[in-house]
């Protein structure tokens, strides 16, 4: 278990699987995410996490950069009450005018 930030794990040459995820409350995990690095003898095998933008995404992990998951998803759901409202009061003007 880590913090946020850059996180050094000392380790043996090797091909090592690793998973990150966010804790949360409801689910546990958010973000999970695996990759398998093969790590070589006085190497330096550097990773990179995004978590997603939506919280039911799975999150990225790679070589970096790594992009967002879930953002979509995310805009969809910002986007669509903004929408709705702009035609509800559009609908309002139109009904007015006659």
């Amino acid at each position: 278990m880590s913090g946020w930030g850059r996180t050094r794990v000392a380790t043996r040459p090797g091909q090592h699987q690793v998973h990150v995820h966010v804790p949360y409350f409801l689910p546990s995990r958010l973000g999970p995410a695996d990759a398998t690095t093969d790590v070589r003898p006085g190497q330096v095998a550097e990773l990179e996490y995004k978590a997603p933008l939506w919280s039911f995404s799975a999150g990225a992990l790679g070589v970096g950069p790594q992009k967002y998951n879930g953002v979509g998803i995310t805009l969809a759901v910002v986007a669509i009450p903004f929408i709705m409202l702009f035609l509800v009061i559009l609908l309002t003007i139109v009904v007015a005018a006659f």
